[in-house]
């Protein structure tokens, strides 16, 4: 009995390995990621995102399209003028999805805290109270999923900025985290290739935390 769980427990990680590494998956994410780098307006997001969600339809088990799909519909509504709260609500929906199909994955969770924030900065008084505690808990557990994981500890840090300019507090803390987001960032970037298709963005937001601590 023992013999045959084992056997099937390493028949569905050949099966997993194998999904992960089918080149015409691999190829058609490439694809969209390439196309995720060069928008500028919703309808290009809207575009790019739906082509996200034809490779999930067509994968049924790979949890990144749903991933890149939640994440531009929360960078849509940081960036542009539209139902911020449905966008949101809809990038929750999405990362759930994911979140079935890859349960205590620290790139999941860490979006799903990222989404939160775009959801409390719309309303800062009336959802800060309740949803801050959440995300820091999502970012929290992101972190002890996947200690390399940059962009756990890079949201982290961007939260924890916030409630101290919130509480008048000093901002050590944030700028620790920050810096500690680079260096996992640059470590990141050593491991990346051609078929890279893991997510990378966060960069960014760490520079931006990092500047406010000189």
């Amino acid at each position: 009995m023992k013999k045959s769980i084992l056997s099937f427990a390493f028949t569905l990680i050949i099966i997993a390995f194998a999904q992960a590494s089918d080149p015409t998956f691999i190829a058609a994410m490439q694809k969209q990621l390439a196309a995720k780098n060069t928008i500028e307006t919703y309808e290009q997001s809207q575009t790019i995102t739906n082509g996200f969600l034809r490779i999930a339809d067509a994968t049924e088990s790979e949890w990144l399209p749903y991933y890149y799909a939640a994440l531009l519909k929360t960078e849509a509504a940081f960036r542009f003028e539209i139902d911020k709260d449905k966008s949101l609500d809809e990038a929750l929906e999405l990362v759930q999805k994911a979140d079935k199909m890859a349960p205590g994955n620290s790139e999941i969770t860490a979006l799903h805290g990222y989404i939160l924030m775009g959801k409390i900065s719309l309303d800062p008084a009336g959802r800060g109270q309740t949803m801050s505690p959440q995300a820091m808990q999502l970012f929290g557990k992101a972190i002890n999923l996947d200690r390399e994981n940059p962009r756990a500890v890079s949201l982290m840090s961007q939260m924890e900025l916030g409630m101290s300019q919130f509480f008048g507090t000093g901002p050590e803390k944030a700028c620790g985290m920050a810096r500690m987001s680079l260096e996992l960032f640059k470590k990141e970037e050593a491991k990346i290739s051609d078929e890279y298709i893991l997510p990378t963005w966060g960069k960014t937001q760490a520079d931006q935390v990092a500047s406010k601590c000189k």
